[in-house]
This record gives C-alpha cells, sequence and structure tokens, in this order.
C-alpha cells in the first residue's frame, strides 16, 4: 500500500471519507514529508505545524455520524498549501517580498474560507516570485526554489512553490495565482496538473493583487480530476468581489466521464513557429492524435494576433502593477525605512523592499501610463487586448477546445534566464494570451522529453466559463496518456523500499 503523502488529492480525500485515515495522521505525513525534503527543495517560506495539527484534530473530533453533514465536505480533513499572496487570519503574507516580510494578514481570503468551509487544512505558505512577477520563481526576496525533476533547474513562476510542492509530495494540491501563465508553466515544469480558471470564476478577495484585469485564483495537482474537485470548492459568485461573475457553478466532477467523442479540437498554427522547442511540439501534436483516437475532430485553426500577445502584456501587467503597489508606502503597513520627510521615507521604504523586477516593472508600467505616453503604449495595448480576444471568440464559433504548448521550453537551468528578462518574459508566450482574453485553461503532463528526462505540459484552453468541457478534455487525454503518473526523482528515492506500487 502506498505511503499516505503518495496519494491523489482524490485518493486521499476517499480514504478520509471512508475513515481510513484520520486527519491527524494525513496531516503528520505531510507535514514530516516537507521536513524530511524541503531543506533541498525549498518550496515553502513558512510551514505551520501547529496550526495544521490543531485544525486536523478539530476536524477529527467534530465528525459526525457516518452519512452526516459533515461527511460530504469535499475536502474533508485533507492537507493544502497555499501560495503567499493569499490572506490567511493571522499567518504570515509575505508575497516573497521584503517589504511585507513580517505582515501578518487580519482577515481570510474569500477561497480561503471556502476551502475551510470544505474541510481543508493548511500545511503552510508556499515560495513565490516577489508579488507574482516572474516566471522561475528566481525573484522571491527569500530563497530559490527547485525543481524536483531536477535540482539545478527553475520549477517556473511565479506559482513555483506550489509546483514543486506538489510534485515533491510535500502536500496532494496547492492554491496558486495566474496572471500570465504562473500556474500553468510552472505545471508544465514540475510534471503536474495547473488550472486556471474563466476570469471571475473564483473570487480574488483577499488576493493581492499584481494586474487586477489578468489575475485568477486556480490550483495545481496531481491530477485532472484533483483540479476539478478544487475548482468545485473554491468557484462562485462573491459580493466582495467586483469582478466576481454571478454564473452559477456546474458539478465539475461529474463531466469529467463524458469522453470527447465529437468534440472540436483546434491546433492554432501561430503556436507552433520557431522557438518552439521540437519535442515539445511532439508532445502536442501527440496528444492531438490522443484526442482523435478517443472521437475528437481536430483540425488547424488561426489565432492571428498571437505575435502581438506578450507585448501586450508586459505593458497592460506593469501599468496595472504601478497602480496597485502604489499602497506599499511604508505609511499603513509593511516596511517603512525613516526619512527627513514623507517622500524621503516613501522612496527608500521602496527602494530597500523591492526587488529588481518589481522595480523594473513597475518603472516600465508607470511610464506606460505617463502624459504623453499613455496613448501610445497603452491605450494600444488595450486594443491589441481586444483583438487577441475576437481571435479566440472566432475560434471557439469552429472548435470546443484549443490544445497548445504550455512553455516553449523544459524547465532551464537556474540562473540561466536572470540577466535577460526578455527572454524569461517569453517564457510566457503560450500562456498569456488566455489570461488577456479572460479564458479558462489548464496544462496537463505531456511525458518527458531527452536526454533530461524533464517533463513537459500540453494546454488546453476552452471558452470563458467553458471549465466542463475543458476538463472532460483534459481528463481524457490524462487517462490515455497515462502521462500523470510520472514521478519526479525525489519522490522515488524517498519512497520506503517495503512500499508496493
Amino acid at each position: 500500500m502506498a505511503a499516505l503523502w503518495e496519494l491523489s488529492l482524490s485518493e486521499l480525500t476517499e480514504r478520509l471519507r471512508r475513515r481510513e485515515v484520520s486527519a491527524r495522521e494525513a496531516a503528520v505525513a505531510y507535514l514530516d514529508r516537507i521536513e524530511a525534503t524541503d531543506e533541498r527543495l525549498g518550496a515553502f517560506l513558512h510551514v505551520d505545524r501547529e496550526g495544521a495539527l490543531a485544525q486536523a484534530e478539530a476536524i477529527d473530533a467534530s465528525r459526525a455520524p457516518a452519512g452526516g453533514e459533515t461527511g460530504r465536505r469535499l475536502l474533508w480533513g485533507a492537507p493544502i498549501a497555499l501560495k503567499d499572496i493569499l490572506a490567511v487570519k493571522g499567518q504570515p503574507l509575505t508575497c516573497g517580498s521584503r517589504i511585507l516580510e513580517h505582515f501578518v494578514s487580519p482577515y481570510d481570503a474569500t477561497v480561503v474560507e471556502r476551502l475551510r468551509r470544505e474541510g481543508a487544512v493548511f500545511l503552510g505558505r508556499l515560495n513565490m516570485d516577489e508579488f507574482a512577477m516572474g516566471s522561475s520563481t528566481e525573484n522571491s526576496a527569500f530563497k530559490k526554489t527547485r525543481n524536483p525533476w531536477d535540482l539545478e533547474r527553475s520549477p517556473g513562476g511565479s506559482s513555483g512553490g506550489c509546483a514543486a510542492a506538489t510534485a515533491a509530495r510535500q502536500c496532494p494540491a496547492a492554491i496558486g495565482s495566474d496572471t500570465g501563465g504562473s500556474v500553468r508553466q510552472p505545471a508544465a515544469f514540475c510534471g503536474v496538473t495547473g488550472l486556471k480558471p474563466t476570469y471571475g470564476r473564483v473570487s480574488r478577495y483577499g488576493l493581492v493583487a499584481y494586474a487586477s484585469s489578468l489575475d485568477q485564483i486556480g490550483p495545481v495537482t496531481l491530477t485532472t480530476r484533483d483540479a476539478a474537485l478544487l475548482l468545485q470548492a473554491i468557484a462562485g459568485y462573491d459580493p466582495r468581489d467586483s469582478t466576481s461573475l454571478p454564473a452559477p457553478t456546474p458539478d465539475y466532477l461529474a463531466a469529467l466521464d463524458k469522453g470527447v467523442r465529437d468534440l472540436r479540437v483546434g491546433l492554432p498554427k501561430e503556436y507552433f513557429v520557431g522557438g518552439l522547442d521540437p519535442r515539445i511540439r511532439e508532445a502536442v501534436y501527440k496528444a492531438a492524435r490522443t484526442l482523435e483516437q478517443l472521437g475528437a475532430t481536430v483540425e488547424e485553426i488561426s489565432l492571428p494576433h498571437t505575435e502581438y500577445a506578450v507585448a501586450a502584456y508586459y505593458i497592460i501587467a506593469p501599468a496595472e502593477a504601478s497602480a496597485n503597489l502604489a499602497r506599499f508606502d511604508g505609511v499603513r503597513y509593511g516596511l517603512r525605512v525613516q526619512g527627513r520627510d514623507p517622500i524621503e521615507m516613501y522612496s527608500k521604504t521602496r527602494a530597500a523592499g523591492f526587488g529588481p523586477e518589481v522595480k523594473r516593472r513597475v518603472i516600465l508600467g508607470t511610464y506606460a501610463l505617463s502624459s504623453g505616453y499613455y496613448d501610445a503604449y497603452y491605450l494600444r495595448a488595450l486594443k491589441v487586448r481586444r483583438l487577441i480576444s475576437r481571435d479566440f471568440e472566432e475560434a471557439f464559433r469552429q472548435v470546443d477546445v484549443l490544445v497548445t504548448p504550455t512553455s516553449p521550453t523544459p524547465a532551464f537551468r537556474l540562473g540561466e534566464k536572470t540577466e535577460d528578462p526578455l527572454q524569461m518574459y517569453l517564457s510566457d508566450i503560450y500562456t498569456a494570451p488566455c489570461n488577456l482574453a479572460g479564458l479558462c485553461g489548464i496544462s496537463v503532463p505531456g511525458g518527458l522529453v531527452e536526454p533530461e528526462r524533464l517533463p513537459v505540459g500540453v494546454q488546453f484552453l476552452g471558452k470563458p466559463l467553458g471549465e466542463e468541457t475543458l476538463l472532460r478534455v483534459a481528463y481524457a487525454y490524462e487517462q490515455a496518456s497515462g502521462c500523470a503518473r510520472l514521478r519526479p526523482p525525489i519522490a522515488e528515492e524517498d519512497r520506503p523500499d517495503s512500499l508496493e506500487e
């Protein structure tokens, strides 16, 4: 029998529901796993052992008779880890930044409230690029997170801690955020599943804002079924978030087994151009062939404005960031560096508190919004965003879902792209369009590439509020390919010899 920490979220919740294991036993298994592996991995910024055990013991103590109301909670006693950008009352909320190093959240995010309601246990806070600005988790002010497939490589970003911890089985699942690919790209790099829901499907209340028109909270999991389970728990309208959509929440788990027969799948020709690793191209084509064999129809489609997506994203996102991060001024909360007057205090605080990438993006965004440049940059980027949205609208008149690469390359080495921000930004070339158009997207494991034996991701994109179909397609591919069963070396070497497959 497998160790508890080897189970998927769905497998674990089933055992918890059947009372084959207690919430405390599950929490201890993962807390011990973190203690044994995180010195090598660096995925966690804060582990709340005492709090997690207290939550688990409270859940065990409150169990109702079999079939009672509490027995129907989706995540009854399941341990979950959170990206350090989501507010949890009484816990650190640093966003990977020195400017919030000692800040403690006074309230719970809506997503956290909903996870609590469903019986989740919170293990701790996961590392990230500072304020979610980055694609490698090297921009964290506190530590570098390493890829569990190769400790000399990046886990991706900005939710690199989420993907690394999940892949290494330090937690059965994590909750991250995705502004331009920050859930999906690290999921691809680490060989796990990352879901970016439709903009507005999940409340952003309690998510520290990077770019408010692009940010979305999403799960990082071992399987598509786990992603559907977590989305079921966190999705839904929230009046505290003005961008939340008042749409009913479907039964995502019930939709998984419907298959893909008669669905139409599109291959965007603009996503298969120069710069794409040919091994990843082949993995995506193989995924398309697999869906054809399962009964779907695959056809080439066009998204003609794709080439402008990264440029538009890196105007819009920094512009919104420059406004959102103005609140970190040393006056109300967070770091304060004293000065002779408020202006000097403000300047010194931000100089000491923000890292180089955050400063770069704030300067870029402020410039794009400044008088004389607003029309030339920001307004033009918004027009390009609308053209990209129209491309997707036209594509989804022809097909039900798109299949694309998640990243142009497998995981790159730590330090490889830090001196060239443009090369780092190009890591988002296949994920940023989804955020610009407000779509839903998911990255699932697409196998390993040789000779490095590194995982690659296959991305599926769906219509706004089309998560049911998106998850159906991803699940059908996952079941046929078997790629979700791949384990990184750190998960293999720590398995007891007595365990059976």
